[in-house]
């Protein structure tokens, strides 16, 4: 999946995107003072280092199932309490936190809707859940641009489309299959925009994520052409868009 990375690779990859969706979902979600949160596939920490300012490091957990991320974490909020897990299964008792939140998570869960039942369990009951996931089928992603040289080069290509939560009202649907109540859905603007196609291009070297996987397969001649496709289509105009959707835990 590419995600066994360091937390700097990911940071110039997709934390750059992350960082600007961060507090829009921390607003959506109605994060205030006085609660406890769980960063739920936290990475290196763009939304907990957000909730962290509002909320201070002791009111914050945060789990990730890699375990470079979780040390770059460590290394960046050591005040934090964190963990290598994976969303579907918390190390965390029943009713622990006020609100459970994911960015840009619920794509790469293995089971989504026990990922999100989870993320309800250790919520008290009126608590939030909240996650975002991007635009994939909708091509507002910030790898829309990448992905549709991909298939124009490789019309068998499995881009991040049917990802699950990349649809319209997907995420909303798997919220509810998950037993939340009073879900509502957003869309989120991640406002970052890359000065050059070559700062856009180089993060997607780096193997992070589907998409860094798949170029990093490739063999020169092939990336090569990829690259020079996507410099073509460069600079796609549209914003990137996430999904966003927020539940409450049955009382």
């Amino acid at each position: 999946m590419g995600f066994e990375v360091s937390g700097a690779a990911y940071d110039r990859f997709m934390g750059r995107y992350s960082r600007t969706l961060a507090p829009q979902l921390a607003d959506f979600a109605g994060i205030k003072a006085g609660q406890r949160v769980l960063d739920v596939g936290s990475g290196p920490g763009a939304l907990t280092t957000e909730l962290v300012a509002r909320l201070g490091a002791e009111a914050v957990a945060a789990v990730d199932p890699s375990a470079t991320f979780v040390e770059a974490l460590g290394e960046r909020l050591p005040d934090v309490e964190s963990a290598q897990a994976s969303a579907e299964q918390l190390p965390f008792g029943d009713a622990s936190f006020d609100a459970a939140l994911a960015q840009l998570v619920v794509h790469f869960m293995a089971d989504p809707v026990a990922g999100l039942r989870e993320m309800a369990r250790v919520a008290k009951p009126a608590g939030v859940v909240a996650a975002c996931v991007w635009d994939h089928a909708g091509e507002r992603s910030p790898l829309a641009t990448f992905w549709r040289a991909a298939r124009e080069l490789d019309p068998d290509v499995r881009d991040e489309s049917e990802l699950a939560g990349a649809r319209e009202s997907a995420l909303a649907e798997l919220f509810r299959a998950a037993g939340l109540d009073d879900v509502t859905v957003a869309e989120h603007e991640a406002a970052f925009r890359p000065a050059s196609f070559e700062e856009w291009w180089e993060p997607f070297t780096l193997g992070v994520g589907p998409a860094g996987a798949y170029a990093t397969s490739l063999d020169d001649g092939t990336r090569g052409r990829l690259r020079e496709r996507c410099r073509e289509l460069f600079p796609d105009a549209r914003p990137a868009v996430a999904w966003a959707a927020r539940g409450v835990v049955s009382g």
